[in-house]
C-alpha cells in the first residue's frame, strides 16, 4: 500500500534530481556533487521497496521504516523545489558576466556575503538530508535485511476507449425492476399519510442506493409531492449541515452561523401544511430521525420518508412500516453479472468458465460490487480455467489487517492497479462522501500532485484523463450519467472506505480544528467539510504543518489572516466558493504551489507576489466576479499549464501572454479592443495566441472585438487542441454594421481548427453564414459540436461531413428556415450525397430554439424519386456516362437521442427518421406548436416525450415505444399503434381529450401484455 505511493514519489524525486543537476540556477549554489549523491541514494532504495511492501503487513519494524522514508521523501521534494527557488533568485541577482562561476569575484564584498550565506544554507540542508536518508537505506539493508529487487517493470500507458462503452447497463436488472416498481406503488399508495416511512436493507455494496436512486427518479413520483429532497447521511453526519442541505433543496435561505435549533424551526415553517418526499440514504444511527427530523418535519401535511441502511435495527428503531430487504446474489445471477460485466459474448466461453465463475461469485461472497470490480480485474486475463483459478488463489484475497468489509474483491482490485493508478485512487478518497468529483479538476490535481507519468508526445493532462476513465473502466469510480462524455463521477461509500483506510496516515476529511496540533502535523492531504464561518488552523507549537493538498468542501467560509503562512509546504490549495476576499503578498513565498483555486470567490486584487511562484501549473479565477484585472506577473508563470478566466470580468490583462509556452488550458481569453494602459490592455490580440503551442484547451470571448489575422494557421499548428470554443459576446441595442459582419465572417474563417480538435462550440456568431472550413472533412476529430445563439446564419452547414460527430447541438439559428439535403452533404440539384452515412455516429441530436424554422428534409421530394430511378438496368444516365450508381444514401443510423425545442413553425418530421434511425431510444418534442403528426416510428424503443405541441392531432405506428408523455397537447384525438406500450404520464390538461385515446390504450396493454396499462400525473 505505501509502497506504491514511496515507489512514485522516490521516482519521481530522482527524476526532478536529474533534470534540476544541470540548471543553471542549481549550478549557481554548487550543489551539484551533493544532489547526484542523493540521486544515487534515492535509486538504491527503490530496489528494497517491493521487498518491504510483501513484510509490512507481518513485521512492525518494516512498516515504521517505510513510515520513516516517506517522510523523508516528502522533505526531499520540498529540497528540490527549494534549490531551484533559491538558485534563480540568486540567478536574477547575478550580473550576466558572474553567472559561470559559483565565485564573487569581481563583486563587492558586502554584496557577495549575502549570496554566500544563502549557498552555504543550502548546501548544509542538503549536505543533512544525504546522511540522514544513507542511514534509512543501511538501516533497510543491514538490520531489516530488505532484498534488493529490480521493480517491476510497468507500461506506463492504459486503455484507450470510447467513452460512450464505459456507461454500463442493468445487467442483471430484474429483481430491482420488480423491487422498484412495488416500492414505487407504495409510495403513491401512501402519500396522503403523515409521515409513511420505507426502508430498505442490505449489506454495504449490495445495491441499496442504486435502488433507492430508481425510486426516487421515477417518472410517476415526480411532481406527487410539493417538495422533494435526496440526502446522503453517511456515519459521520453533521446535524446542520443536513438540516442545510434539507432547506437549501425547499429553495429556503439560511444563515451560515444558525444553531440546530433554528435551522429546526425554520424547516418547520417551510414544510408546514405541505407534502414532502425524502431519502434518507446510507443511515447509521435512528437518531437522525428520532431527534432531528421528526419533530420538524411532523409540521407538514403529508409526506414519505425512505431509508436506506445496512441495519436492522436502525429501520426498526426509526419505525418503518415496509423493509425491503436486497439480498446478496445467488451463483447463478452473481455469474451471469460477472460475464456481462466482462462483455464475453461467446456462449461456449460462459459455459465453459461457469464452475469456476461461480467460484469466483462465492469468493465475492455474493456482493455485486465486489462482483463487478472482480470483473475488471479478470478481463486483464486470458478467459482460461487455469488463469481465473490463479487469480482466485492470490494472497490479495486474503488480507487479514483490512477491516472485514474490505478484504476480499474491493482490496483486490486496488491490488491488481498499476503503481500510478494506485495514488490516484486513492486520491479520490479525499473528497467527502456522495461527492460528485469533475474529472477536468481531479486530472489537474493528479498533474500537480506529480502522480501522471510522462508519455511521448503526449500532454500529462490527456494522460490524467486516460487514468480517470481507467478507473470508470475498473468500476473503481462512477460516471454519474449526468455529461454525455462521462465528465463527473461518484465513488461508491465502500471503495471510498478502502481508499480512506489505506491513507489514513496522510488524507483526512472533516474538520481539522477537531484534530489538534499533533495530529494535524501528521496530514499531507486536508479536505475540509466544517459548519463554521472561519476555519482556522491549529498553531503549531514545535515544526510546521505539512500539509501538502488542501481543498473546500464549497462552502461559504472565510479562513483566518495567518492561513497562508501556516501552510508552507502546500501544492495544491482549493479555495473555491469560500468567502475569501482578498489574497495576501505571502502568497509568493509558497514556492511548493502548484494549483491554486480561487474559482467562484469574492477577490478583488490578485497581489504582483504571485509571480513568484515558479511551480504554479494551475490558477483558476473563473468566476470571480470582482476580478477585473491580472497582475502583470501573470506572464512570469514560466510553468502554468491552465489558466482559468471563465465568467470573470476581466478587462485589464498583461501583454505577453505568449510567454507562457507551457499554457494548454485557456479559459476565457478575452480579445481586446485595442486600448493600452501602459503595461497592460484591455484584452489580448488573436496573434499572441501563435506562441501557445501546447493549447489543450481554448475559449476565446469577446471576438467581435478582434481584427482579421495575418495568418490562416494560428489554430491550425495546435496539434494538441482538443476542445476550442469561439465566442462573440451579446448582440447590443444597436444592430452590427455590414462591415461588422464582413469582419466577423472573415475572423471565423481564418480560425481553422487544427485536425485534432475533437469538442468545438460556436456562440454568439453573429454573421450571415458559418466557416466554410466548418462543413469539410478538415475536422475528422471532432466528437462534439454546439453551435449557439448563431441567429444571422441562413443555411446550416454540411454537418454531415463531421464522420465522428457523437454529439450535435443546434441552439438559436433564428435565421434558419429549412433544413434541407445540404445539411447532409446534397448538393443543389443533385440527390446524391458526397457521403455514403450521414452522421454515422451522431447518438445525440438537439435542436432549440430555431422560431423561423418550418421544414426538415433530407432529400427533396422530386430529387427522392429521381434518386430511385438511378441504378436501373433500362440505362440510366449515369449508366451511360460510365459512372456507377450511387447507393441509397443512409442517415443517422446510430442516433439514440433526438431533441426539438421551441421549433414553433416545423411543421413535420423528415419521413427518412422512421426508416433510417434504427437506434432511436428517445424522442422529445416541446414546443412544436405546427407539427400534426408524429407516425411511423418503428424503431422508436423507450419513450416519446410531447409538450406544448399546440396542432398535434395524431400518433400513430409506434410499435415499440414503453413510455409515452403528453403535457398541453389540445388536440391530439388520436393515440394508436403503441403496441408495447406500458405507461402513461399525462399532465391535469390532457385529461378530457385523452378519454378518447387511452381506453384503447388499455384495452391494447391488457390484451398484449396481461397487465394493466400504468396511468400517472406527469410534472415538469
Amino acid at each position: 500500500m505505501m509502497a506504491a505511493i514511496l515507489d512514485s514519489l522516490v521516482g519521481s524525486c530522482a527524476k526532478k534530481l536529474q533534470e534540476i543537476i544541470t540548471e543553471e540556477a542549481v549550478l549557481i549554489l554548487g550543489v551539484k556533487e551533493d544532489l547526484r549523491e542523493l540521486q544515487r541514494t534515492m535509486t538504491q532504495i527503490q530496489y528494497f521497496l517491493s521487498d518491504a511492501e510483501q513484510r509490512r503487513t507481518e513485521e512492525s519494524a518494516v512498516n515504521n521504516w517505510l513510515g520513516e522514508l516517506r517522510d523523508a521523501m516528502y522533505y526531499a521534494d520540498d529540497i528540490i523545489d527549494l534549490a531551484r527557488s533559491e538558485g534563480c533568485k540568486l540567478l536574477a541577482e547575478s550580473p550576466s558576466s558572474s553567472r559561470k562561476s559559483t565565485s564573487c569575484i569581481g563583486r563587492s564584498f558586502f554584496t557577495c556575503i549575502p549570496n554566500v550565506q544563502k549557498r552555504h544554507k543550502i548546501a548544509v540542508q542538503i549536505r543533512d538530508f544525504n546522511a540522514e536518508l544513507q542511514k534509512i537505506s543501511e538501516l533497510g539493508e543491514r538490520y531489516l535485511k530488505l532484498q534488493n529487487m529490480q521493480p517491476k517493470a510497468e507500461v506506463p500507458t492504459v486503455k484507450q476507449m470510447a467513452t460512450s462503452h464505459l456507461v454500463e447497463p442493468n445487467l442483471v436488472g430484474k429483481e430491482t425492476l420488480h423491487a422498484c416498481r412495488r416500492l414505487v406503488e407504495l409510495v403513491l399508495a401512501h402519500k396522503e399519510n403523515k409521515a409513511y416511512k420505507l426502508g430498505i436493507v442490505g449489506t454495504g455494496g449490495v445495491g441499496k442506493t442504486t435502488l433507492a436512486q430508481k425510486i426516487y427518479n421515477d417518472q410517476k413520483i415526480k411532481g406527487q409531492f410539493g417538495n422533494q429532497v435526496w440526502i446522503c447521511v453517511s456515519q459521520n453526519y453533521s446535524e446542520a449541515a443536513l438540516l442545510k442541505e434539507i432547506l437549501r433543496n425547499f429553495g429556503v435561505h439560511h444563515e451560515q452561523n444558525e444553531t440546530v435549533g433554528e435551522l429546526s424551526s425554520k424547516l418547520a415553517t417551510a414544510i408546514a401544511d405541505k407534502s414532502f418526499f425524502i431519502v434518507l440514504d446510507d443511515v447509521w444511527v435512528p437518531e437522525v430521525w428520532t431527534n432531528l427530523l421528526r419533530i420538524p418535519l411532523h409540521a407538514a401535511a403529508t409526506g414519505v420518508i425512505l431509508v436506506t441502511t445496512r441495519h436492522d435495527t436502525v429501520a426498526h428503531v426509526i419505525g418503518v412500516e415496509d423493509l425491503h430487504r436486497v439480498d446478496l446474489m445467488p451463483a447463478d445471477v452473481g455469474w451471469e453479472l460477472l460475464w456481462k460485466s466482462m462483455n464475453i459474448s461467446e456462449v461456449k466461453d460462459v459455459q465453459h468458465l461457469q464452475e469456476i465463475g461461480m467460484d469466483i461469485v462465492r469468493k465475492c461472497g455474493g456482493l455485486p460490487l465486489a462482483i463487478k470490480v472482480a470483473a475488471r480485474v479478470l478481463s486483464t486475463e486470458d478467459k482460461t480455467e487455469n488463469e481465473w483459478r490463479k487469480f482466485i488463489n492470490r494472497s490479495a484475497w486474503s488480507v487479514g489487517t483490512l477491516p472485514t468489509e474490505l478484504r476480499g474483491a474491493l482490496y483486490m482490485s486496488y491490488d491488481d492497479l498499476p503503481r500510478h493508478l494506485k495514488q490516484c485512487f486513492l486520491n479520490c478518497g479525499t473528497y467527502p462522501e456522495d461527492w460528485v468529483m469533475q474529472r477536468d479538476y481531479i486530472a489537474m490535481s493528479w498533474v500537480a500532485e506529480g502522480f501522471i507519468l510522462e508519455q511521448k508526445g503526449q500532454l500529462l493532462e490527456d494522460t490524467a484523463n486516460e487514468y480517470y476513465y481507467e478507473l470508470i473502466h475498473r468500476n473503481l469510480i462512477q460516471p454519474d450519467g449526468s455529461t454525455f462524455d462521462l465528465a463527473k463521477c461518484k465513488m461508491h461509500d465502500l471503495l471510498r472506505q478502502l481508499a480512506c483506510y489505506l491513507s489514513r496516515e496522510e488524507s483526512f476529511v472533516g474538520d481539522p480544528e477537531s484534530l489538534g496540533a499533533i495530529n494535524m502535523s501528521k496530514l499531507r492531504r486536508v479536505t475540509v467539510v466544517t459548519e463554521k464561518d472561519i476555519l482556522v488552523l491549529p498553531s503549531m507549537v514545535k515544526g510546521e504543518l505539512k500539509v501538502r493538498a488542501f481543498q473546500t468542501d464549497q462552502k461559504a467560509w472565510s479562513v483566518e489572516d495567518t492561513f497562508f503562512k501556516k501552510i508552507p509546504s502546500i501544492r495544491v490549495l482549493n479555495l473555491s466558493d469560500s468567502l475569501i476576499e482578498r489574497i495576501p503578498d505571502y502568497i509568493g513565498n509558497l514556492i511548493h504551489l502548484r494549483l491554486l483555486d480561487l474559482d467562484g470567490t469574492n477577490i478583488y486584487f490578485l497581489p504582483e507576489s504571485v509571480g513568484s511562484l515558479m511551480n504554479l501549473q494551475v490558477l483558476n479565477l473563473s468566476r470571480c466576479k470582482a476580478l477585473n484585472s491580472l497582475p502583470l506577473a501573470i506572464t512570469q508563470l514560466c510553468t502554468l499549464r491552465r489558466l482559468g478566466l471563465r465568467g470573470t470580468p476581466i478587462n485589464q490583462v498583461p501583454k505577453e501572454i505568449g510567454r507562457l509556452e507551457y499554457l494548454n488550458d485557456l479559459e476565457g481569453f478575452p480579445v481586446g479592443g485595442g486600448s493600452d494602459i501602459g503595461k497592460t490592455q484591455d484584452g489580448w490580440k488573436l496573434e499572441e495566441l501563435g506562441h501557445l503551442l501546447q493549447l489543450r484547451r481554448l475559449q476565446v470571448i469577446k471576438l467581435q472585438r478582434a481584427d482579421p489575422c495575418a495568418t490562416d494557421s494560428l489554430l491550425a499548428d495546435k496539434k494538441y487542441l482538443k476542445l476550442l470554443s469561439l465566442c462573440c459576446t451579446k448582440h447590443p441595442i444597436e444592430p452590427y454594421s455590414g462591415e461588422d459582419v464582413g469582419n466577423i465572417e472573415k475572423i471565423f474563417e481564418q480560425l481553422i481548427p487544427p485536425h485534432n480538435l475533437e469538442d468545438l462550440v460556436i456562440a454568439g456568431l453573429f454573421g450571415r453564414k458559418f466557416p466554410t472550413w466548418l462543413g469539410t472533412t478538415h475536422l475528422v476529430s471532432v466528437k462534439y459540436l454546439k453551435l449557439i445563439d448563431c441567429k444571422s446564419c441562413v443555411h446550416l452547414p454540411p454537418l454531415c461531413q463531421l464522420s465522428n460527430l457523437k454529439y450535435l447541438r443546434i441552439d438559436g439559428a433564428a435565421a434558419v428556415s429549412k433544413i434541407g439535403p445540404e445539411f447532409v452533404g446534397c448538393r443543389e440539384g443533385n440527390p446524391r450525397s458526397t457521403v455514403a452515412v450521414a452522421f454515422p455516429k451522431l447518438e445525440t441530436l438537439i435542436i432549440k430554439n430555431m422560431p423561423n424554422w418550418e421544414e426538415w428534409s433530407f432529400v427533396e421530394e422530386g430529387d427522392a424519386a429521381a434518386a430511385s430511378m438511378e441504378g436501373e438496368d433500362d440505362g440510366s444516365a449515369e449508366i451511360r456516362k460510365g459512372e456507377a450508381p450511387s447507393p441509397r444514401l443512409q442517415v443517422l443510423p446510430r442516433l439514440k437521442r433526438l431533441e426539438l425545442v421551441d421549433c414553433p413553425k416545423l411543421r413535420a418530421l423528415p419521413w427518412q427518421l422512421g426508416q433510417e434511425a434504427t437506434c432511436l431510444e428517445g424522442l422529445g418534442l416541446r414546443g412544436a406548436s405546427s407539427l400534426k403528426v408524429v407516425e411511423d416510428l418503428p424503431f422508436l424503443s423507450d419513450m416519446l416525450s410531447i409538450a406544448g405541441c399546440d396542432d398535434l392531432e395524431k400518433v400513430s405506428n409506434l410499435p415499440q415505444v414503453r413510455d409515452l408523455r403528453v403535457q398541453l397537447c389540445p388536440n391530439l384525438r388520436l393515440v394508436e399503434g403503441l403496441g408495447s406500450l406500458q405507461q402513461v404520464l399525462l399532465t391535469n390538461d390532457m385529461r378530457e381529450i385523452s378519454s378518447l385515446w387511452l381506453p384503447g390504450l388499455q384495452q391494447q396493454c391488457m390484451q398484449h401484455h396481461g397487465e394493466d396499462l400504468g396511468i400517472y400525473p406527469w410534472t415538469w
